[in-house]
């Protein structure tokens, strides 16, 4: 399983994990297929995205929307990609349509048959087993306008994952609240860090911070 959870920031700050994304393909010119959370942005979101891969020449980039539709030759096409990178934005819109499309059955497949699965923000947090820490906290949320209940994702992970993180008690109170709640570590990371892992190897990129049993403590 090969799975590339970035938190958010600036193509400068992600850099570090664009090129391990690459390097994990094992390809200079890898196929990547990016899904967005919605296509309300769909022409600026895949130009900045095919800009910020572009510049290590990869330019084999598929824009692949699941809220409207597509035809099977396309997904078959998606399928075949060596990357599928999952976009930011809404986490419980994105959640509604990857599930109503089939796409997220599909997308625990691809992991399965060897795929790399990277996701930004919204999209990393989908490779966990819920997307409840899109939920909280309220000053900094998604809103669940689609009023879904079942919250479950890809269940890639055991962990959960916490993005944009902030270093302020506001933040780390309802973090670790959540984490006493399910008993799971909650890795949290700043724009610019992200979680690599490569089969059973993990590699965290940038500061990470856990919180675990009412503890809060920094990897690095």
């Amino acid at each position: 399983m090969k799975l590339v959870l970035y938190s958010g920031g600036t193509d400068e700050e992600n850099i570090v994990l664009d090129k391990k994304l690459i390097e994990l393909s094992g390809k200079k010119n890898p196929q990547i297929t990016f899904v967005p959370s919605s296509s309300y942005f769909i022409e600026s979101e895949f130009m900045e995205f095919a800009s910020q891969f572009q510049k290590y020449r990869v330019n084999n980039l598929i824009n692949f929307p699941v809220d409207v539709e597509y035809s099977e030759i396309l997904k078959n096409e998606v399928l075949k990609s060596d990357i599928i990178y999952l976009g930011g934005g809404n986490t419980f819109y994105f959640l509604k349509h990857l599930r109503k499309s089939g796409f997220l059955r599909e997308l625990k497949d691809f992991v399965k048959n060897g795929g790399i699965l990277a996701g930004l923000s919204a999209g990393a947090i989908m490779m966990t087993n819920n997307i409840t820490t899109a939920s909280f906290p309220e000053f900094d949320r998604d809103d669940n306008d689609e009023n879904i209940k079942n919250l479950k994702a890809l269940n890639l992970v055991s962990f959960d994952f916490f993005p944009h993180y902030k270093n302020s008690l506001r933040y780390d109170n309802e973090l670790i609240e959540h984490a006493n709640k399910t008993q799971k570590k909650v890795y949290s990371c700043p724009d610019g860090s992200g979680i690599i892992i490569d089969e059973h190897k993990i590699e965290f990129i940038g500061k990470t911070f856990v919180f675990y049993k009412g503890e809060k403590f920094s990897l690095r």
